[in-house]
């Protein structure tokens, strides 16, 4: 080496550990995704694993909502209610799950969706909410009540796509404050309608809805569907009763019972079926509840064939001069028939709804009907207030009947005729059976009916019991003891051969 010149040092080494971080989950959570990238399949297993089904859902939606507040959610319909769907207490209250950021924060919001679209299941994810602050102040966030009212608008607007996917007719709902991706998840050629099958499973819930929503009360009111007199077991809606309604037709007619086979052979019917006019059918108790909030559609009023003032068409002045001298004309008769029946009845009049039936039994305009006195009475924690309240009753008499025709001739020439009384009564107690009423005393009913049937077949209407017939019994009581006899002579034969056999026995052994 030259002077000055250094001997080169060693570079220095070190050993240094490093961390870095490694993606182990590449996947995207759903609901962040385009829709357009999305399976089907997808979509079915994504609620499987937040529902624990093992069944596809029955329809989905997949929207991003912007504006005030964004989120991003995905919305199923079960394909079957659950049996606990009503009770308050269940899991079933608790189907939204709620993200933050991406972020699970709880499933236990009870205030997510109202409690009719409790069958609703999904996700929301928000990046407007706090993730700092605990659940109860996050139930109370105002950012949550705005997710809220917009989820319950996206989630109607599924239901509707839900009908309007059965009928053709689709009609999407702009919202002025938010975009979104729909996406259809029912199949292209699908074999039969969906929508009955919704209603089927969650038209109780609507129903509930239009009675605790009054904010959506219109567009609830639109999903409903009801059998008619006219559709046979097709679902109509209200708008295509509407539709199809004639001209000079200025209400919706409905009739309320416990079943089909009842409504359809009501005695109420009787008009309606003489003069074309199609009859809502609704066989639901919570329909008594519905048509008390839902009182008009499309202008239209709602009127129940079970009170009275029915006028299912408009009369011409020509029409209504002749009733008023029909009216006058009865008036004794319906007068009489008030003092027999009592306080049976509110009073009595002539009807234009029957027209092969004697009378009918109806409800005031605006008190209870058979059918909710019956659904009152049924409820098993009501009060005595409620249980105890009984449905008025007009009697509506067919003047061109022959029974009735009958009766006021008969009730002219003597108004204290005890068979036109007991008859007058009993037609009372059969219409009370076919309009849907409770018969106060139903002993008196039956001995009415007895008395009739004897009378139809010439007896005496007031004859008692027969006398019993003597029948012959011959006296076995001697060929018994005979028999006793011959028996005693067989024992004692029996014995003395015995003893003789012994004997010969005893003989040989010697």
């Amino acid at each position: 080496l030259e002077v000055g010149e250094q001997e080169p040092k060693e570079e220095e080494t070190k050993e240094v550990t490093t961390y870095d971080w490694k993606l182990v989950n590449e996947n995207k959570p759903i609901w962040t995704r385009k829709p357009a990238d999305i399976e089907k399949e997808e979509y079915h297993n994504f609620y499987k694993a937040i529902s624990k089904e093992y069944d596809d859902p029955m329809y989905y939606t997949h929207f991003n909502a912007e504006g005030e507040v964004e989120f991003k959610s995905i919305l199923y319909v079960p394909k079957k209610a659950p049996s606990n769907i009503f009770d308050t207490t269940a899991s079933t209250m608790t189907n939204i799950r709620l993200y933050v950021r991406r972020v699970f924060i709880t499933d236990e919001f009870k205030d997510l969706l109202p409690r009719y679209l409790n069958f609703i299941r999904g996700v929301v994810d928000s990046d407007d909410l706090p993730l700092n602050v605990s659940r109860e102040l996050l139930q109370e966030s105002r950012i949550l009540k705005i997710i809220k009212k917009k989820l319950i608008r996206k989630a109607l607007a599924m239901l509707k796509e839900i009908a309007d996917a059965d009928e053709g007719d689709k009609d999407e709902e702009a919202e002025s404050d938010e975009t979104e991706t729909k996406e259809e998840a029912k199949e292209e050629a699908q074999a039969e309608p969906l929508y009955p099958k919704f209603w089927e499973q969650y038209g109780k819930n609507l129903r509930l809805g239009l009675i605790e929503d009054s904010t959506n009360r219109a567009r609830l009111t639109k999903l409903l569907r009801y059998r008619t007199s006219k559709s046979g077991e097709e679902l109509v809606s209200l708008e295509q009763y509407v539709d199809r309604m004639p001209e000079e037709q200025t209400n919706i007619f409905y009739l309320i019972d416990e079943s089909l086979e009842k409504l359809k052979e009501s005695p109420l019917l009787e008009q309606a079926a003489a003069q074309d006019v199609e009859v809502v059918y609704m066989t639901d108790a919570i329909d008594e509840y519905v048509v008390g909030h839902v009182t008009e559609f499309s202008g239209k009023k709602l009127v129940s064939l079970a009170k009275e003032g029915l006028k299912l068409k408009d009369e011409s002045d020509k029409e209504k001069k002749v009733g008023e001298k029909r009216k006058q004309a009865w008036e004794p008769f319906t007068k009489w028939l008030k003092g027999v029946l009592g306080d049976k009845i509110e009073k009595a009049t002539l009807s234009k709804r029957v027209t092969t039936s004697p009378c009918v039994l109806v409800s005031p305009q605006y008190g209870l009907t058979a059918n909710m006195e019956r659904i009152m009475k049924g409820q098993a924690l009501a009060d005595s207030s409620q249980t105890g309240q009984v449905a008025k009753r007009i009697m509506e008499i067919n003047h061109r009947h022959p029974v009735v025709d009958e009766l006021r001739r008969r009730v002219k020439e003597n108004e204290d005729d005890q068979t036109a009384k007991d008859t007058a009564t009993l037609m009372y107690e059969v219409a009370a059976l076919r309009s849907g009423f409770q018969l106060e005393d139903t002993s008196s009913f039956a001995d009415r009916m007895h008395k009739f049937m004897k009378v139809s077949l010439n007896l005496d209407g007031d004859a008692g019991l027969v006398e019993e017939e003597e029948y012959v019994v011959e006296d076995d009581s001697e060929d018994d003891g005979d028999e006793e006899e011959a028996g005693e002579e067989e024992e004692e034969d029996g014995d003395e051969e015995g003893e003789d056999a012994q004997e010969e026995l005893t003989k040989d052994e010697l």
